[in-house]
């Protein structure tokens, strides 16, 4: 799988992929994340002009997307019932991974290339994404705690570290 940022001009095909995500969720009883809208074009447009947005192409075709980008992230400053396993930076995010329904392989390519970039990934994920917590347990994250976006919603977060901390170790 190739993975490369995305363009203004890729704008369409990630609206696409954002779309597959949704049905995906809702398929698998997941019917209260990405609601209203969310992620909008505006969104993905200011992701891609911040160069966070990248593309997952295999043979070519555009499979996947997702944001990826340098902490913090305002939203993980406070964290409940639990706590990061560090309190360091940098940290880098993974936000908004859409794929195809028929797309094999994807999150492992995912982690595998933020993994390149950094040494420390955190991410939050709505109590009814099954699917994902599963992926994020089987690529060796540690569920942290309980993060609450701006408007006040509810996300688990987990955490990946590469390093030992002072707060990692025994």
């Amino acid at each position: 799988m190739n993975i490369r940022h995305s363009e203004l001009s890729d704008i369409e095909t990630i609206a696409h992929l954002v779309e597959e995500g949704r049905k995906i969720m809702r398929a698998n009883g997941n019917f209260q994340q990405w609601i209203n809208g969310y992620p909008a074009r505006k969104d993905i447009e200011k992701d891609i002009r911040d160069r966070n947005s990248y593309l997952c192409l295999d043979d070519g075709k555009a499979v996947a997307s997702f944001t990826f980008m340098s902490g913090p992230e305002p939203t993980y400053l406070d964290i409940y019932e639990g706590k990061w396993m560090d309190d360091e930076t940098p940290y880098h995010v993974i936000h908004r991974l859409a794929s195809t329904p028929d797309s094999r392989g994807v999150f492992s390519s995912v982690i595998k290339f933020c993994l390149e970039k950094t040494d420390n990934l955190r991410v939050d994920t709505h109590r009814d994404n099954l699917i994902f917590q599963h992926n994020l347990l089987k690529h060796k994250f540690s569920y942290c705690g309980i993060i609450y976006l701006a408007d006040g919603t509810e996300r688990l977060a987990y955490q990946r570290l590469e390093r030992q901390t002072s707060l990692s170790k025994p």
